[in-house]
């Protein structure tokens, strides 16, 4: 099944960019997911599986950090191919 979802990660840290800048990079390099990135969320796209799996690793990764937030938005559906030009 193909899924998309919406992350944003909040590092309560004042420094907060290098871990964000850190988890976009980790989960660029995951052969078979798309992630684009804007100035609110990092968007990813790919087979539900693949992507649960990555964020389960990732995020918990990104948790040896304190106080790290992350929210999610999931859809049973890959976005990056709907056309929105309707």
């Amino acid at each position: 099944m193909k899924a998309s979802v919406e992350v944003s990660y909040y590092p309560l840290l004042v420094d907060y960019i290098s871990p964000i800048k850190d988890f976009i990079r980790r989960l660029n390099e995951v052969s078979g997911l798309v992630v684009k990135t804007n100035g609110m969320s990092t968007q990813i796209f790919g087979e539900y599986d693949l992507i649960m799996q990555t964020l389960t690793k990732e995020i918990k990764k990104s948790f040896d950090l304190p106080h790290s937030v992350f929210v999610l938005k999931i859809i049973n559906a890959d976005l990056n191919h709907i056309d929105g030009s309707r």
